[in-house]
C-alpha cells in the first residue's frame, strides 16, 4: 500500500531510472516495515521544476502509506533523501518530501479497500 513518487527536473536514462525505482522500493519497504510486494514506486523525470528560484537539479517526493509512523518521519526523510541524492546526484538541500498517512477505507486495492 505504500506509494513513493519521485519527481525531478532531471532527464533520467531508463537504466538509471530502473535502478532508482528498485532502490526506492526496497528502501520504502524497509523503512516502513511493510512487505515490498505492496510498495509502488513512481519516477517522473524531466518535470519542469524550480527550487529556490532556480532550475538546478531538484526533487519532490511524496510518500503515502496506511499507518505512516509520524514519530519516524525524520528517519524516513533522512533515508529517502540519501537514496535520492545518491541515485540521482541531487543535493540533499534541494529535495522536499511530503508524508501522508492514509486511512484504510480511503485506499483501494484489488477491488476493495484495506
Amino acid at each position: 500500500m505504500p506509494v513513493l513518487k519521485i519527481q525531478t527536473n532531471l532527464a533520467v536514462p531508463r537504466q538509471q531510472a530502473d535502478a532508482v525505482l528498485r532502490d526506492a522500493s526496497a528502501s520504502a519497504a524497509q523503512a516502513l516495515r511493510k512487505p515490498e510486494r505492496y510498495v509502488v514506486t513512481i519516477l517522473e523525470a524531466d518535470t519542469p521544476m524550480t527550487f529556490g528560484g532556480t532550475s538546478e537539479p531538484a526533487a519532490y517526493l511524496e510518500l503515502k502509506s496506511i499507518g505512516l509512523p509520524r514519530d519516524r518521519t525524520a528517519e524516513l526523510s533522512r533515508k529517502l533523501t540519501d537514496m535520492v541524492a545518491s541515485g540521482l546526484s541531487i543535493a540533499p538541500e534541494r529535495i522536499y518530501i511530503e508524508f501522508t498517512d492514509v486511512q484504510r477505507d480511503l485506499w483501494g486495492w484489488d477491488g476493495g479497500t484495506f
